[in-house]
């Protein structure tokens, strides 16, 4: 196992999209780690930041050409001997905050109240690694709890550009707040290499992200890249030490509680042996639907299922 580093700068990152046809930064072997020193992409606050910000920022913001997302994404690393058909495991390991800022925004006609916030807003939230807390001034200290809000691999070359917006079948902009240290998820691979990427760290999240950001921030984080041949996925799954998480994406909030829910019923009857009809009344008494987020076009749900009652 070999570790290897990558900051974002402007050979490093790729800003606004996921594209198959990106060509590597580097490749690693199956088992190796990865550790990232991330940006935050927020335009919309940079003035605020300005003079805060690190030189490899402010020469992405300036010379970086910027795609159909906000998202600053390091990558695409390739994985040796990934092809079509095959799993990428990404089990985090660390994330922390870089800086001592961080900033959350809300924007006309977006997050989940548009009709009462039409306006834009963006504030500057102050990070205190030491204790644990990011601090606006609102009277309130909220704890952080840092993750990785976007990453996944090249998305099917059939589909082109895709905006790093979206979650999706690639995985993308999940924004689920579950995935931090400890946490695998498991992507289909779609093309040789798996092409991973990753970025747009948050410092706390809640579920919903409900006015369109989280406390967006730059991170450093490290990730283990595990190739699996012998495993088949059309769609990401993750775990944690306590949990199987199964995600549905779509526009329409039901409809990504209908996909979660048949995701989970499809692996309790691979994993399991477990008839459709008694995985179905499994998920009503024992799996919670957590709305992962309403914000981003394509909304997240993500089934919680507890470890414990399949032991």
């Amino acid at each position: 196992m070999a570790t290897h580093e990558l900051t974002a700068g402007l050979y490093t990152v790729h800003w606004g999209y996921y594209d198959a046809a990106l060509p590597p930064i580097l490749t690693v072997s199956s088992g190796d780690r990865l550790r990232v020193h991330t940006e935050t992409g927020f335009l919309d606050a940079f003035d605020l930041v300005r003079a805060r910000a690190s030189k490899a920022l402010c020469d992405i913001v300036e010379k970086k050409k910027k795609g159909e997302g906000g998202h600053m994404l390091i990558g695409p690393v390739a994985v040796e001997g990934a092809r079509a058909g095959d799993v990428l495991e990404v089990r985090f390991i660390e994330a922390e905050p870089r800086y001592d800022w961080g900033v959350n925004v809300f924007r006309p006609l977006r997050g989940g109240l548009p009709e009462d916030f039409p306006y834009h807003h963006a504030i500057v939230v102050e990070i205190d690694k030491q204790k644990g807390t990011g601090d606006w001034g609102a009277g309130v200290k909220v704890p952080l709890a840092p993750f990785f809000g976007n990453f996944g691999v090249a998305p099917p070359p059939a589909m082109g550009r895709v905006a790093s917006a979206p979650p999706g079948i690639w995985g993308g902009n999940l924004d689920n707040k579950e995935l931090g240290p400890g946490a695998s998820v498991f992507f289909p691979v779609f093309n040789d290499g798996a092409m991973f990427s990753i970025g747009d760290g948050h410092g706390c999240q809640g579920d919903g992200e409900s006015c369109t950001s989280a406390l967006e921030a730059a991170l450093t984080g490290e990730v283990e890249l595990t190739l699996h041949k012998d495993m088949r996925l059309e769609v990401p799954r993750a775990e944690t030490a306590t949990h199987h998480i199964l995600m549905g994406f779509d526009p329409l909030l039901d409809n990504a509680a209908k996909m979660a829910l048949r995701e989970t019923i499809a692996f309790l009857g691979e994993t399991r042996g477990m008839g459709r009809d008694d995985a179905y009344t499994l998920c009503s008494l024992a799996v919670d639907l957590h709305v992962t987020q309403i914000v981003n076009g394509v909304k997240g749900v993500h089934a919680m299922l507890p470890k414990s009652i399949l032991n």
